[in-house]
């Protein structure tokens, strides 16, 4: 059903139509999978992953800020190993989209760019300024170089079919005024000068100057694409979002199956597109401090693929179909003459037709209403706002509409709870003052330039003589994320920003003594900016302090960059002896502590997640290794938190004796804590009779069609349920032919129900790992014979 790839692929050139790979015209789907957002030893099973749901491409962006944290000093080890993770895409074969940028955006700290850019003297980035373009060009040689001494370009027999340089430039390039045309076509030229031997594009690009294929970014492509910018380029989607990124303090987006397999549709059909590549496939974890600003730690964990690997249905089966679907019609699709016929106010027929006889149809209803449509002497049903495609022009094979694809639970299950104080130890960060502090500044440090994000922390720090002992008004305004504030030692309150709008100010009231008094204040950055013009002015930190109507911006300022324990890295086992560590107090949680516990690792192979809801704010490691940064506190309109659960990769673990710190910056409560597996517990499947059989049935009845066979074919909708690996069916939840009312959310036996819905259920499924069950009255009987029916079954994986 799936097209082969060859990844060892040779030529790669385009015309109007599509990529030409080997001299064959190719539609191609393609996935996002980010190699530092996931660990070595989960590639595999993604990529395979990606495979099965029909996938041609892995694309991936190139992270420079990992790969050179410090000029010229290069890393490319573990997560970095951007070598490793091609070969294997290659090994499984599928081709790659190295999207080297080198700026990403991509919800990533900084966009991508290493901080000491910003100590370039006189650059701006990403516009015609020659020490940026110096910059630039060196990484991408470095990492053109890289790939060709692996032999990893088409053109050298390798699977990287394309290259993007820049990313969605258009967006900020009226703000360079006429530093911004040079500047895209110099990044063309340079890109294109490294003769790679395989096409270049620019996202969002309209200007784009030629070879440089411009391409689509967003949701709705087949709506708002205006086209390639040059006759003889083909349509390329370089990212259909599947959800959105999530913020904290922002609710989730979810993006039904329904609504990405109709975008998709409507773009091959309208615009003739060739290469669909879903923004992402698989999200991952934003270990460590990669995040940019407010983003939470878990990325789209809402696409095909969740966080943790696991396959997201009826998302990932949905669209495998769709795949499916279109590849039927790949030969029309890249060889016939496309037509548009109007079917209906708002309908519409794409149709593709070869001179040799062969012929392909996308029936589309834009309206929010069923409609009836008429094609080539025949009658349509097309659900509400759906493409049907006809690889033949004749008979539906798919609808973006009805989802046949099962309904997966994910759930988490504790394995072991933190709640033993005995278990855990604490150290409590040291509050620097004025006098205990070593670097000064005459006016408030900014703070991005200071810290160079070495730490989300820069402690800034004053004092001065008060002639008594009264209550007083602090006044804090910051262009950072997170400000705590504390009075000769004692924590007095905390302030925050949020996405879009960072800066914030702080007033309250506090109590001063007679004689000095020392102020600290912490100021947090939740991840770098990584998107706008001028990102090199982008500022953090605060920018005036007021204790009463004094204003103290001017005046002698004592500064600290990071935590004490973050320099100690008290957050590793070495580091962790360099402290002395207390039994877990009684007392009311302290802002600013760090606490660490021994665990084992739960038994089997499910994915692991800490439970960390009972936390405020700080930043996990395990075994010395980030996690990411937590911020329970800040919870969504809906009044609960953005992320609960942190990944824990099983690479991270050790069978036994595994170290977990903790930094907490807010009064969170570590015996909340829990270690949860989290797994697939339940599948169902919704379909009825009006819903279409797999797509592969429809590849069997074609050929046995051109066979001449009489053979009964039995192209019925089915309900197919699968258990992740390991585990099988154990238990019918519940089973109704008929006409059940609800989802797989919520459901009831409805009027009509057959009686032996669970126990035939039940014999094609228990015990199995996978099972089909077909819509079928010869099966099921009929209970009803004037209405259609329909099959809801759900099923508990053990």
């Amino acid at each position: 059903m799936s097209l082969v790839c060859n990844s060892e692929a040779g030529s790669v050139t385009y015309d109007a139509r599509s990529l030409i790979i080997d001299g064959q015209h190719k539609i191609l789907f393609s996935g996002s999978i980010h190699y530092p957002r996931s660990t070595p030893e989960m590639w595999p099973s993604l990529i395979a992953k990606a495979k099965e749901g029909g996938i041609d491409v892995i694309q991936t962006y190139v992270f420079w800020n990992l790969h050179e944290p410090q000029q010229g000093k290069f890393d490319f080890s573990g997560r970095h190993d951007i070598i490793s993770f091609i070969t294997e895409v290659q090994k499984q074969g599928l081709y790659v989209c190295l999207r080297i940028g080198p700026f990403i955006e991509s919800e990533w700290s900084y966009g991508g760019l290493p901080i000491w850019l910003r100590d370039i003297p006189d650059i701006v980035f990403r516009s015609d300024n020659e020490p940026f373009k110096t910059e630039m060009e060196k990484f991408t040689t470095k990492m053109v170089t890289m790939m060709k001494a692996e032999n990893l370009y088409a053109s050298q027999g390798g699977p990287i079919i394309l290259s993007q340089i820049e990313n969605e430039y258009n967006m900020v390039e009226p703000a360079f005024h006429e530093r911004g045309p040079p500047y895209v076509r110099w990044a063309a030229a340079m890109a294109v000068g490294q003769q790679t031997g395989v096409p270049w594009v620019m996202c969002k690009q309209d200007d784009a100057p030629d070879p440089v294929i411009n391409s689509c970014n967003g949701m709705n492509c087949g709506e708002t694409f205006a086209g390639p910018n040059s006759p003889n380029k083909p349509s390329l989607w370089t990212e259909n979002w599947t959800s959105q990124y999530q913020v904290y303090g922002g609710e989730p987006y979810i993006r039904s199956a329904e609504e990405i397999a109709y975008q998709v549709a409507l773009f091959i059909a309208k615009n003739r597109g060739s290469y669909v590549n879903y923004y992402m496939y698989h999200g991952g974890t934003n270990f460590g401090r990669t995040a940019s600003a407010f983003v939470v730690t878990s990325y789209y964990d809402e696409a095909p693929l969740d966080e943790y690997g696991s396959i997201r249905q009826p998302k990932w089966g949905h669209l495998k179909e769709l795949h499916a679907a279109v590849k039927l019609a790949s030969s029309a699709l890249l060889s016939g003459d496309q037509t548009s016929i109007s079917l209906g106010q708002l309908q519409d027929a794409y149709v593709f037709k070869v001179q040799s006889g062969e012929c392909a149809a996308f029936l589309v209803n834009k309206g929010p209403k069923h409609a009836t449509v008429p094609f080539q002497e025949s009658s349509y049903q097309l659900p509400p706002k759906s493409i049907s495609i006809l690889p033949d022009c004749k008979k539906v094979a798919f609808n973006t509409a009805k989802v046949s694809a099962q309904h997966a639970t994910r759930s988490w299950q504790v394995t072991q709870k933190f709640d033993t104080a005995e278990n855990w130890e604490e150290y409590k960060e040291a509050i620097p003052n004025y006098e205990k502090t070593t670097l000064r500044a005459s006016a408030l440090p900014e703070q991005i330039s200071i810290t160079k994000d070495e730490s989300d922390y820069l402690w800034y720090t004053f004092s001065f003589q008060h002639d008594s002992n009264a209550q007083s008004t602090l006044s804090v305004k910051s262009h950072g994320h997170v400000l705590h504030t504390f009075v000769n030692g004692v924590f007095t309150g905390s302030a925050h920003g949020r996405h879009r709008n960072e800066s914030f100010s702080l007033e309250q009231t506090v109590t001063l003594s007679k004689g000095i008094n020392y102020i600290s204040l912490l100021s947090a950055m939740v991840g770098l900016p990584d998107n706008g013009a001028y990102l090199e002015r982008k500022v953090g930190g605060l920018h005036e302090v007021r204790v009463e109507d004094q204003d103290f911006s001017k005046s002698s300022w004592g500064y600290q960059v990071g935590l004490d324990g973050e320099k100690l890295q008290i957050h590793s086992d070495s580091g962790s002896s360099k402290v002395q560590w207390s039994k877990l107090g009684n007392s009311d949680h302290q802002p600013l502590t760090w606490y660490k516990i021994l665990f084992d690792a739960a038994a089997g192979h499910d994915s692991i997640a800490l439970n960390l809801g009972s936390m405020g704010k700080g930043e996990a490691w395990v075994n010395g290794q980030s996690i990411g940064r937590f911020w329970v506190s800040f919870q969504t309109p809906k009044g609960k938190p953005s992320q609960t659960w942190y990944n824990v990769p099983r690479s991270f673990l050790k069978p036994t004796g595994n170290l977990l710190v903790l930094l907490e910056e807010e009064n969170g409560d570590p015996l909340g804590i829990s270690l949860d597996k989290v797994s697939i517990t339940q599948v169902c499947g919704h379909v009825s009779e009006t819903h279409l059989p797999p797509v592969s049935k429809w590849l069997v009845q074609k050929t046995q069609n051109q066979n001449n066979t009489k053979t009964k074919l039995g192209r019925r909708p089915k309900i197919q349920l699968s258990c992740p690996p390991k585990k099988s069916i154990s238990k019918v939840l519940f089973s109704s032919f008929g006409n059940p009312s609800g989802d797989c959310k919520t459901y009831a036996t409805g009027s009509c129900h057959s009686s032996n819905s669970k126990a035939i259920v039940e014999q094609a499924c228990l015990g199995k790992r996978r099972c089909s069950i077909p819509v079928s009255l010869q099966k099921f009987g009929d209970p009803c014979p004037s209405i259609s029916k329909t099959l809801l079954v759900d099923a508990q994986c053990t």
